[in-house]
């Protein structure tokens, strides 16, 4: 049973899934629409905090992969696809990361694909990335920004939809 010590939910977390040292969980209550059916659907790496209302609708296809010494606030994730999520990332609360129009508990939110964030991304407050969104290393994603394509390395994103306001890189 992979039961969290400190958790006030009484189920233990979908099996499969991986904490890895130094990581902190802050309930399997944001688990509890994890209907994956792969082996390993949510993979957290090394000294990585997933706090406080952060879930995982994960349809039977979907999979999850955060890397080290990430900070994940109050993320949706809702796919039944794969979400790739780099080291060193940190989302602001009421992140929704879709791969379709609708969060449908336990389905996933559409036809799968992949979202990725690479190494080093900022993401604010409320912002959605949907279908075809891939963040650049080094990039920040404004807050209520919504995403659907590809952000390349090193800028800011922001609007509804998304454009590149400018370059971080001198």
């Amino acid at each position: 049973m992979n039961r969290l010590e400190h958790d006030w939910f009484p189920a233990p977390l979908p099996d499969g899934v991986s904490v890895g040292e130094g990581s902190w969980v802050h309930s399997a209550y944001g688990f509890r629409h994890c209907r994956s059916r792969v082996p390993e659907p949510v993979r957290i790496g090394r000294n990585t905090g997933v706090y406080a209302w952060s879930s995982f609708e994960l349809g039977p296809e979907g999979r999850v992969t955060i890397g080290d010494e990430c900070t994940i606030t109050y993320l949706v994730v809702c796919t039944n696809g794969v979400v790739e999520i780099g080291n060193r990332v940190m989302t602001s609360f009421q992140v929704a990361i879709a791969d379709g129009p609708f969060a449908v508990p336990g389905r996933g939110g559409g036809a799968g694909g992949t979202i990725r964030l690479h190494d080093n991304v900022w993401v604010g407050a409320r912002a959605i990335l949907l279908p075809g969104a891939e963040i650049g290393a080094d990039s920040v994603v404004a807050a209520r920004t919504v995403v659907d394509f590809e952000v390349p390395p090193g800028v800011l994103v922001a609007g509804n939809p998304a454009r590149i306001v400018r370059s971080l890189r001198s």
